[in-house]
């Protein structure tokens, strides 16, 4: 066989670049580099020799130092929280390689009890698509609620990509007419900044839609418990012509799904779940 060409050959993924690459590059790339190296090089590692009871490489700290120093040099704010949250790993780990006790008590997972989970399912079991609304206006406070809770939502490398737009139908009336129903009250936009994903070459793509979903699962999941209605919907692509032209986003920044939400003006009833029996298709 005759050798490859250039163009034939992946680039190798480089992960630690020079401080000139770190200082020019992108903010939104630089932060989320900081996040995954976090992630990847002190994090994880931390943590194992918390419960180890090892102590951690001197080297160890090296990467988020200097990335921690190139976050004070490129001026950014040191009050923003994926620094605050580097600082305290950092913390931690600083304590593991002298031997000193990390106490994670206070980050201990706490059971509701019975009577919070019997909550927590119900909140799941009655969460429903509702496609009728009443005129009654969704205050900001309620929006802004569901939007926090979709940026917890489980997202691969800590890289955080889930971005949104908050669009009123009172205020762009028909923007997003195409869809199989009438447009609800709020619809809220959930965008990908895909600059993050440079920040692991190695992060398989079909992530990018798992990110986004477990955010928006989130969302419905709050809405319905704020006495919203919701409903989880797709574009066209002329509505996504219409929206990006609209929103006028940066070329890194995508239109994946929305989620219309509002109070309800009537109620469906649940649909009903396949039981375990027939979706269990392997217990080991």
């Amino acid at each position: 066989m005759g050798e490859k060409s250039e163009s034939d050959v992946s680039p190798v993924p480089r992960f630690n670049l020079s401080r000139e690459e770190y200082l020019k590059m992108d903010p939104v790339e630089f932060r989320a580099r900081f996040r995954e190296r976090l992630h990847h090089t002190l994090e994880i590692q931390t943590y194992a020799a918390i419960h180890f009871g090892k102590a951690l490489s001197p080297e160890q700290t090296k990467t988020v130092e200097t990335l921690l120093e190139l976050w004070q040099e490129r001026g950014l704010p040191a009050d923003l929280p994926d620094c605050r949250w580097g600082k305290t790993i950092l913390q931690f780990a600083r304590k593991t390689q002298t031997g000193e006790t990390v106490d994670l008590s206070p980050y201990a997972t706490k059971p509701v009890g019975k009577d919070g989970y019997e909550l927590f399912r119900r909140i799941v079991g009655e969460r429903r698509s509702v496609r009728h609304w009443s005129d009654r206006e969704v205050p900001d406070s309620l929006i802004d609620e569901i939007l926090r809770t979709g940026t917890w939502g489980a997202h691969s490398c800590n890289l955080q990509s889930v971005r949104f737009a908050v669009v009123r139908e009172k205020n762009e009336p028909g923007l997003f007419r195409g869809a199989d129903i009438p447009g609800g009250p709020v619809h809220l936009v959930a965008l990908q900044d895909e600059r993050v994903y440079r920040a692991n070459p190695l992060n398989p793509v079909r992530n990018r839609l798992i990110d986004v979903g477990a955010a928006v699962q989130n969302m419905v999941l709050a809405a319905h418990a704020l006495g919203l209605g919701g409903v989880w919907l797709t574009f066209s692509d002329a509505m996504l012509e219409r929206l990006y032209k609209r929103f006028g986003l940066p070329e890194e920044v995508k239109i994946v799904t929305y989620l219309d939400v509002g109070y309800p003006a009537q109620t469906p009833a649940p649909p009903l779940r396949l039981d375990l029996d027939e979706t269990v298709l392997v217990r080991i």
